[in-house]
């Protein structure tokens, strides 16, 4: 899940952001959809149903239908897991957008589970997606909540691991329906319309949003789960997204979301981009849970993984003498130094670089300085991996990411045989895991007000008091820094910080890689939806 910019990338995020919203989306049943329709950005059931050959025809086929996604395909599935077997349908299709004229844009893939024998009335309903721009929802499928697992670390960090699922015990389906969402561009979610237009509908903050908040609304429909309580998680640029799908839906779409749950959020660029301090305070406690991490490996202890609480006095500092050394200025050569000087030691890195920096290490500059001394290079998303750094010489930093570039291709192996194999559903083309043209297309807008949502987190949880939201991060990673995500809700009124938990656990981006990790993100959200 790459994030642009040198610490913005996957599940990730780059930086652009337009205003430029999806309007006029029409029903996917509707040909000419109805004017008030039109007005406010609406969904589609998706062209599977009775009609849809009907649909077919009113909608140019020639050019439509050499696109079109498979059919729908529902299976029965049971899932044996320690303590418990589960019986449900598993459905891999697709939802068809259409503009106000009634002509296709896009399919919209989505992959469901739900539970045999629930109560539809009761019976909760989760969304799930991840970010990029351009990340399909592979990562947390098939590496945190769905019915499979891929195995994400030790020997499966690596191109040529097997791509086998296995039952995951972990999944969130005992207590929740599950429905990934892959945006255009990612999976097999593909573009029917040609030209830049639709692009631009779709590449933009508020049309992405707008594309997904209709599809929750036309899957509800379409499965008559309009009742159900419902609840939205987003990773990594789902940050972004998250609040501001949750904020379309209460106003556009007349659908109420009851939980939401971010897994290592951006939530917003500003803090990030430029000049901004507060992107080194922001990353500072990362770097150093990294150096305690490698410390206690070295000495194999058996302490356990460092935990946030054991950061306590680097988080002080951070927002403390850090800060307020940082605000002086490298004009100030005494605070200067002694900045430099305190980073070194809380880091290991070395002391003559951190003067040199200024103590301003960027994420690139951390993972490289890191371990220079042996040729390694730590990973952005999990910067507790380190892989070889294959230019060790070079004057510039020309390295991938060992802790997210070897995924890749199990992911995608796993992903397509997944729905191929096991749930029967074979489209043609390339499933697209991370795919870098969305990002490189993606407009962000521009200007002096980078992409945010912590302005749709306040309106979201003031206008529905019964609104609980669930912040997850892992410590050692470096694409979102858990301790910007914690700034930033700190800044909140009481009535939003009160019904956020904010929680921190061993392990990078995918932190849920680690089973500790992902065994206790099930336990919160699972308490999240139970409440």
């Amino acid at each position: 899940m790459d994030m642009g910019l040198p610490m913005l990338r996957r599940a990730g995020l780059v930086l652009a952001v337009s205003t430029f919203a999806l309007a006029g989306l029409a029903r996917a049943d509707d040909p000419v959809p109805p004017r008030n329709e039109a007005a406010a950005p609406s969904g589609q059931k998706g062209a599977r149903g009775g009609n849809a050959q009907q649909n077919a025809t009113q909608t140019s086929p020639s050019a439509a239908e050499q696109h079109r996604l498979p059919p729908d395909s529902t299976t029965k599935q049971t899932l044996d897991l320690p303590g418990r077997t589960l019986n449900f349908a598993a459905t891999a299709g697709s939802i068809r957008v259409f503009d106000d004229k009634g002509e296709p844009l896009a399919d919209i893939a989505t992959t469901s589970y739900e539970l045999d024998g629930a109560d539809r009335a009761t019976r909760p309903v989760t969304f799930l997606f991840n970010g990029g721009p351009g990340a399909s929802s592979a990562w947390l499928q098939f590496g945190n909540a769905g019915p499979w697992r891929l195995p994400l670390d030790g020997e499966g960090l690596s191109p040529s691991a097997s791509p086998e699922v296995k039952p995951n015990a972990e999944t969130w389906l005992d207590f929740t329906d599950l429905v990934f969402i892959d945006p255009v561009g990612t999976g097999y979610s593909r573009f029917i319309a040609s030209g830049d237009d639709a692009r631009k509908r779709f590449y933009s903050v508020e049309g992405d949003v707008n594309s997904i908040a209709l599809v929750i609304r036309r899957w509800l429909e379409k499965h008559n789960r309009l009742v159900s309580p419902k609840y939205v998680a987003g990773e990594s640029y789902g940050g972004i997204r998250g609040p501001k799908v949750v904020r379309q839906l209460q106003l556009q779409h007349g659908v109420g979301v009851r939980g939401l749950i971010l897994v290592s959020p951006l939530l917003d660029f500003r803090e990030f981009t430029g000049t901004s301090l507060l992107q080194y305070v922001a990353t500072l406690p990362s770097y150093v849970a990294v150096a305690r991490e490698a410390k206690e490996s070295a000495k194999e202890s058996t302490k356990g993984p460092v935990t946030r609480a054991a950061l306590a006095d680097v988080e002080a500092y951070a927002r403390g003498e850090f800060l307020a050394d940082l605000v002086k200025g490298e004009a100030d050569k005494e605070a200067t130094n002694r900045l430099a000087d305190k980073v070194a030691e809380l880091t290991g890195l070395d002391q003559a670089v951190s003067r040199r920096l200024a103590g301003r290490f960027d994420v690139g500059e951390f993972r490289r300085e890191f371990d220079r001394k042996n040729g390694m290079v730590t990973g952005r998303y999990d910067a507790s991996v380190r892989g070889f750094d294959p230019y060790p010489d070079s004057s510039s930093s020309r390295f991938g990411d060992p802790s997210g570039d070897a995924l890749q291709a199990p992911l995608t192996s796993a992903a397509v045989d997944v729905l191929t194999h096991k749930l029967n559903w074979r489209p043609d083309g390339s499933y697209e895991v991370l795919n870098g043209a969305v990002e490189r297309n993606w407009d962000f807008g521009g200007g002096i007000n980078p992409p945010q949502s912590v302005s749709e987190l306040r309106q979201i949880l003031a206008t529905d008091a019964k609104l609980n939201v669930l912040v997850a991060h892992g410590l050692f990673d470096l694409a979102t820094p858990y301790f910007g995500s914690k700034r930033a809700l700190d800044q909140l009124p009481a009535f939003a910080t009160q019904r956020i938990k904010f929680v921190v656990y061993p392990g990078g981006h995918m932190f849920y890689s680690r089973d500790g990790s992902r065994q206790a993100l099930r336990g919160e959200v699972e308490a999240l939806i139970r409440e």
